[in-house]
């Protein structure tokens, strides 16, 4: 309750702020029984930033990343799931899991260079909304 309320302020200050705007996509189920949606990330953004995804089915995200020397990654933490995985410049990076808890969780890259601002405060994050 509290972690889907912060997640509320925050998406409201960074929008505020012109740093984010939701790109929504609702994952479909392929053929073989697995949510698969692919993700572009870059210069401190995700595309899409708010994936709607169901309970109890198995995600795959594709991730491509633009080519850049700027490190990127993507961390995703809620029940059941850590995930830390840093984002390859040369080929597609998939991320898989199983859902398992209804609610909104956050994912971000969590890269930072010496006292700079992080991807994260730049703008680099999204949602995963997990549904009935």
């Amino acid at each position: 309750m509290i972690r889907a309320f912060m997640l509320s302020v925050l998406t409201a200050l960074t929008a505020l702020a012109g740093e984010w705007k939701e790109i929504r996509h609702v994952a479909t189920v392929d053929e073989d029984g697995v949510q698969r949606i692919k993700v572009k990330a870059g210069s401190y953004y995700y595309n899409p930033n708010y994936i709607v995804v169901k309970k109890g089915i198995p995600v795959e995200l594709v991730i491509v990343r633009e080519s850049a020397i700027v490190p990127h990654n993507i961390v995703i933490e809620m029940p059941g799931v850590s995930i830390r995985r840093d984002l390859d410049p040369e080929e597609e990076t998939k991320v898989r899991f199983t859902p398992e808890v209804t609610g909104r969780f956050e994912f971000y890259c969590d890269k930072k260079f010496l006292f700079f601002p992080s991807h994260r405060e730049k703008g680099m994050w999204g949602v995963l909304e997990v549904v009935d």
